[in-house]
């Protein structure tokens, strides 16, 4: 089972960043290191993230203070985009996710634009605003993290109601929820794993995943976002499914297929990667089902996404 190089599993949960006196929502007396909120203003990572930091991502007090500054001179020296912040802490996500190495961080600098540019119905949205997403449980997000101090996403595909909204909605929700995420330094260094729970597909889902939507997946996951995947696991596989990935598979590079775990209904073989203490009951955990309504309650009340801090949907820093 995949560890960090330190042991720091018994996490507890972060205290929320609240205003008006307002306490958050879907807390658990009988599992602690339960909040539906995001753990952004840290002062200091935990020891066991710095040093996977800077083993694994090569993030050194002195590799940061210099390629900051490099990143920042070739942005504004190539001039190929426009950016709408400049500051450190936006620019740390790029070279985290691209583990320090200045053209690879420039590149998906600029992808990250020219994909605002080419799609801004994308960021004409609050990511706030698309509970409907979370009231289908099409996807939704673990309010704690698993054995390693990442955080779970889970798609639930056949749970969606295609004439109610279209697969654009679950992208727009997607990216919303990337942009999020990566306001936590945490999920920065270590990534995310992601679930897709594919009970339920059918051929009236695969259908709504054409050429073009595979493309802008890709082109949104793979190529323009600073955030690291961790681990992708299948689960409840069919053969609708195995279709749907074979449109796929040919645009997977070699790290993408390495990440690819595929489970059919196999609990044991997730357990392998993730430890039960950290799933839900219907994936042979312990845990209950919280509702992902609590973190929209809870980011509502957030101090620092009400100032703006959810970026790129405001132009703040």
């Amino acid at each position: 089972m995949p560890q960090l190089l330190l042991s720091n599993s018994e996490r507890i949960a972060p205290t929320a960043v609240a205003v008006d006196g307002h306490k958050p929502v879907g807390t658990d007396v009988d599992f602690p290191d339960v909040l539906a909120d995001l753990d952004v203003d840290v002062e200091e990572l935990p020891d066991d993230v710095v040093e996977y930091g800077r083993a694994r991502v090569g993030e050194t007090e002195e590799s940061r203070t210099r390629l900051l500054a490099e990143l920042e001179d070739m942005i504004y020296e190539k001039g190929d985009v426009t950016p709408h912040r400049m500051d450190e802490k936006f620019l740390l996500r790029f070279l985290r996710a691209r583990h320090f190495k200045l053209n690879a961080t420039y590149k998906l600098f600029v992808n990250y634009y020219r994909f605002r540019e080419s799609h801004p119905d994308y960021y004409t949205i609050n990511p706030l605003d698309l509970s409907f997403i979370a009231d289908s449980d099409v996807l939704s997000v673990l309010p704690y993290r698993e054995q390693t101090g990442r955080r779970i996403l889970i798609y639930k595909l056949g749970n969606w109601n295609t004439n109610e909204f279209d697969m654009n909605e679950i992208l727009k929700a997607s990216l919303a929820t990337l942009e999020l995420g990566i306001l936590e330094p945490m999920a920065q260094i270590l990534g995310g794993v992601v679930i897709f729970d594919m009970n339920g597909f059918t051929l009236q889902h695969a259908y709504q995943i054409t050429p073009k939507v595979v493309s802008t997946i890709f082109d949104l996951i793979v190529y323009s976002i600073p955030m690291k995947t961790y681990a992708i696991h299948i689960i409840n596989e069919s053969w609708v499914f195995e279709t749907v990935f074979n449109l796929f598979k040919p645009l997977l590079g070699n790290r993408y297929n390495e990440m690819l775990f595929f489970h059919g209904k196999n609990m044991d073989s997730l357990h392998k990667h993730i430890d039960p203490k950290y799933l839900p009951k219907v994936y042979g955990g312990v845990r209950p089902h919280y509702s992902y309504q609590h973190w929209f309650v809870n980011l509502k009340n957030n101090a620092t996404v009400i100032r703006g801090k959810y970026l790129p949907y405001v132009n703040n820093s």
